[in-house]
């Protein structure tokens, strides 16, 4: 894959990494506006977004992930995230080893398509990225369990006529009643966009937010995984 976006710190190795992936018919600078975001809040942090590898249906502008064809077909549309996932696990390994920065340390951040395989990456490998950031995305198929490493942020407009927040809510329950660490942020108004209200919930998540595994560790519940040191606050 082609990196289209790539912002590392002025001096210094990176202390996280962060990678964005975008939407259908979209490319990796469409995420320019959420690096810049990320960028303010992290400034020793390395940012990616890459182009996805093949080009948009019907000669559309813009680069996917998966055709979105035919996806009312729930087996074809399973099949095709898989294969994505299979490029996407060992291209997230190469840049964390390029950097320098522990998978504690990783943020995935996406939208609609991207967010969609962000969730469902750290559901095949939890603990791949520390924090997942899903921006107007929902699973493909509920993950029988939910990640024990990785935190999951739900940033969702509530009139998004892609991905229903009916189906974002379901996803969040499924996660809870499973002890999942998962926050849902909703924007009234907001449809099937980056939009920069739900880019600001976003950062408060990451500025404020306590993983689940931190407070079971301290108590005694878990035993001493990561370092608090190495995840990404």
């Amino acid at each position: 894959m082609e990196i289209a976006l790539e912002q590392l710190p002025a001096s210094g190795r990176p202390e996280q990494l962060l990678l964005l992936l975008h939407g259908w018919a979209q490319q990796g600078q469409a995420l320019a506006p959420l690096a810049a975001a990320l960028r303010g809040e992290f400034p020793q942090a390395a940012v990616l977004a890459p182009d996805a590898p093949t080009p948009a249906d019907d000669g559309r502008r813009g680069r996917m992930w998966y055709s979105i064809k035919g996806l009312a077909d729930a087996a074809l549309w399973r099949a095709r995230v898989d294969a994505q996932l299979e490029q996407l696990a060992p291209w997230v390994r190469a840049q964390q080893q390029r950097l320098g920065v522990a998978p504690a340390a990783t943020c995935l951040g996406g939208f609609s398509q991207g967010a969609l395989l962000s969730l469902e990456l750290v559901a095949r490998h939890d603990g791949l990225a520390g924090r997942v950031l899903a921006f107007g995305g929902r699973y493909c198929t509920l993950p029988a369990a939910a990640p024990r490493l990785s935190t999951l942020h739900f940033l969702h407009g509530r009139e998004d006529a892609i991905f229903t927040l009916a189906d974002v809510q379901q996803a969040f329950d499924h996660l809870a009643e499973r002890r999942g660490d998962a926050t849902l942020d909703v924007a009234h108004g907001v449809g099937h966009e980056l939009h920069p209200a739900l880019i600001e919930c976003a950062l408060q998540r990451l500025r404020t937010h306590i993983p689940r595994r931190t407070w079971e560790e301290a108590l005694g519940a878990l035993p001493a995984g990561t370092p608090p040191g190495d995840e990404l606050h």
